[in-house]
């Protein structure tokens, strides 16, 4: 699997996993999980902005 696949790949997933973890954080009324959700919906945002990136290098250098 390329890097910018595995970079993808990790970005869903881990904005995925934000997604629950704000839900959850709503549906108990933690502010801290509804943070730390946000927190890693975006890390998995600029994972995914990276592999499109990586992807762009490659047809442009081809």
């Amino acid at each position: 699997m390329s890097s910018s696949t595995m970079d993808k790949a990790k970005g869903h997933t881990n904005e995925a996993v934000g997604n629950l973890k704000q839900a959850a954080g709503k549906a108990t009324g933690s502010k801290k999980l509804q943070a730390e959700g946000k927190v890693q919906e975006l890390k998995g945002e600029g994972q995914k902005v990276v592999g499109k990136a990586k992807d762009a290098v490659k047809k442009a250098a081809h």
